[in-house]
């Protein structure tokens, strides 16, 4: 994700992968040219993406709002095809309150917008992803063995994946609420996209993504797999999802993508220049200390653990390059105002004292 001038009212966009580089770039070594060829593609389609979003950011994106007449508290949701080429938005092939038609990645990724719609509106009071009924825009079928899906800063895009290594990127409606959460932070902290700021940036969309696929679902913090992207990786692959909430660093040991690389704790902290200072590695350590909070309060995650993770990114107190420390501190406080010196307050601290955060 690249960074530039802030525009959209002093929010930045930005464009966000949901496969890390280090997979990719993993991928793209592999001397089977059926493995590396789709994810050299990828990279280089990302890093044209990327250009494009710098260039978007100087020189100015134009404001997007909600169609005239559109009904508050309503989605208004666009699915485009983009025909395996890559000219964004594509051919219109699905409009709010039409029918599903034959195309099941057109209608999976019309559903999750639907989901993450519902879960904002439903749990936080958020109408669509800028609070103000953002219309929820997703092209499919982007390039051909595209191995990624990703938020531009305008709208939601999703490979079909090479079928070797990755599958459709519409089947795990988490990986389309993280990416939709990359907006929501957009328009609210606009948490800056390195190091550790850049972390929490991952760690909330996949917080928020985790939340969307167990509201959809039902499911409660003790039942909930905590896993982000399953279903998404071929049958080939030693591996349930790209990453794991629950247990850091045991996603997928692959002998082709090799092993996990997210730490559960501070103790396993990794330094590195690479993916902005491993933004989806140490995403690890937050990831861990919600999944924690939230099994130790119990019932709906998205209730009382997500309500403070809500709380402290739209709060206004939360700084763009804000580190671990100053978001668990924040949490401590927003659980305190919300709900008093209880079991969310006891949980939220201890948390992060699990996993070596400092809060306070």
């Amino acid at each position: 994700m690249d960074t530039g001038r802030k525009t959209h009212g002093g929010h930045e966009p930005v464009f966000c992968t949901v496969v890390p580089p280090h997979v990719l770039d993993k991928l793209a070594q592999h001397e089977d040219p059926a493995l590396a060829r789709p994810a050299r593609r990828t990279l280089e389609r990302d890093a044209l993406e990327r250009t494009h979003r710098r260039l978007t950011t100087v020189i100015g994106a134009p404001a997007v709002a909600a169609p005239a007449g559109a009904e508050a508290g309503k989605p208004h949701r666009t699915v485009y095809d983009a025909r395996h080429g890559t000219d964004l938005p594509g051919h219109k092939v699905r409009g709010e309150s039409d029918d599903p038609g034959k195309d099941a990645t057109v209608n999976r990724a019309y559903a999750g917008l639907g989901a993450t719609f519902e879960l904002f509106l439903k749990a936080y009071e958020r109408d669509s992803i800028d609070g103000n009924g953002l219309p929820l825009d997703a092209t499919v079928h982007y390039d051909r063995d595209y191995n990624n899906a990703f938020w531009n800063g305008e709208q939601m895009v999703f490979g079909d994946g090479d079928g070797e290594i990755f599958l459709d990127f519409t089947i795990p409606v988490d990986v389309i609420g993280h990416e939709l959460a990359h907006g929501v932070t957009q328009y609210t902290a606009n948490l800056t996209y390195f190091g550790q700021s850049g972390a929490l940036n991952e760690s909330v969309s996949d917080v928020f993504g985790a939340l969307i696929k167990q509201y959809t679902l039902g499911q409660t913090a003790a039942e909930a797999d905590w896993l982000i992207g399953a279903g998404l990786l071929a049958p080939r692959v030693t591996g349930t999802a790209l990453r794991s909430m629950k247990a850091p660093g045991t996603a997928y040991d692959d002998d082709v993508l090799g092993k996990d690389p997210q730490p559960a704790t501070m103790d396993d902290y990794v330094r590195t220049g690479r993916d902005n200072g491993g933004v989806h590695i140490n995403s690890g350590i937050p990831n861990h200390a919600f999944y924690l909070a939230a099994t130790a309060l119990g019932g709906h995650a998205w209730e009382r653990a997500g309500q403070i993770w809500y709380d402290v990114l739209t709060g206004g107190e939360l700084k763009e390059k804000a580190q671990f420390t100053d978001f668990a501190k924040l949490t401590g406080a927003a659980a305190r105002a919300r709900y008093g010196e209880g079991d969310e307050l006891r949980a939220v601290l201890k948390a992060w004292e699990q996993v070596g955060v400092r809060t306070r």
